[in-house]
């Protein structure tokens, strides 16, 4: 083929949409969604992002969440590989931060072996920003020298995972931020429980966290399970232990519990 007329390859972004506000996008992903030919949304994006996009962009949903029929990691990704080899400029849109339990390492990775540009535009985490809604610091000078983030959700692949170690997050005096772990959450709290975790510690778990439905509860450890059984919260959500939880405002507590009723 005449290099002269060969399809130029295209380039794939990475793009965090945030935690679920469409005002926390960043301005950079603001930018960026409207450079992009092809868009491939997950579900965790708010769709009122997509106001940024070109309207001759073309929207592809390729959802992903934990408990429902979600779109295969590797079709994804050949998705992603197809549109730019064909010199697309193309956006993967995820909720929260690609490098944040976001598979953005994943995908980084195979575009590099595939020899297709990639760049990185990172988005503000939910471990942070939905906490925060409450008023709740994941770090706070006095009752938590460090924040952990960790996953309570198991491979989905069928595959051998590493399965978080309890036992040592009990002991690590930071507050845990646990992603994609109400399925779980009973034998997570167990399991910190048999750590030597107190029960009493505080612990809230926050669903929709920064979006107008958004519905929390506020507990403690041995008894988060059944306050969020009682709500019927489930996933998206966003699960906080430690001390700093108690510093979640009074009022924003309220208005959390009340929507639960």
């Amino acid at each position: 083929m005449n290099t002269l007329t060969a399809p130029r390859t295209g380039k794939v972004y990475l793009i965090g949409a945030g935690p679920g506000d469409p005002e926390l996008l960043t301005l950079k992903a603001a930018r960026v969604l409207g450079l992009c030919d092809v868009l491939l949304v997950d579900d965790l994006a708010d769709t009122a992002v997509l106001a940024h996009a070109r309207a001759d962009a073309r929207i592809v949903r390729v959802g992903k969440r934990g408990g429902c029929r979600s779109t295969p990691q590797a079709f994804i990704e050949k998705l992603m590989l197809r549109y730019a080899r064909t010199g697309h400029t193309v956006g993967r849109v995820k909720g929260g931060d690609p490098f944040v339990f976001g598979r953005g390492g994943e995908e980084m990775l195979t575009l590099r072996r595939a020899g297709i540009a990639c760049e990185v535009v990172s988005g503000l985490s939910a471990g942070i920003a939905v906490p925060a809604t409450l008023g709740v610091p994941v770090t706070h000078r006095g009752s938590a020298c460090g924040v952990t983030f960790v996953t309570g959700h198991a491979r989905e692949d069928g595959l051998p995972g590493r399965e978080p170690d309890w036992a040592a997050l009990a002991r690590c005096g930071t507050t845990l931020v646990i992603y994609m772990g109400m399925r779980t959450l009973p034998r997570i709290t167990d399991a910190l429980q048999a750590g030597g975790l107190s029960p009493c510690t505080p612990a809230c778990a926050i669903q929709n966290g920064t979006r107008s439905d958004q519905r929390a509860v506020v507990a403690t450890l041995g008894t988060l399970p059944q306050a969020v059984a009682d709500a019927e919260l489930g996933s998206p959500a966003i699960v906080v232990i430690g001390e700093v939880v108690n510093l979640a405002d009074i009022a924003a507590q309220a208005e959390a519990l009340s929507m639960t009723a």
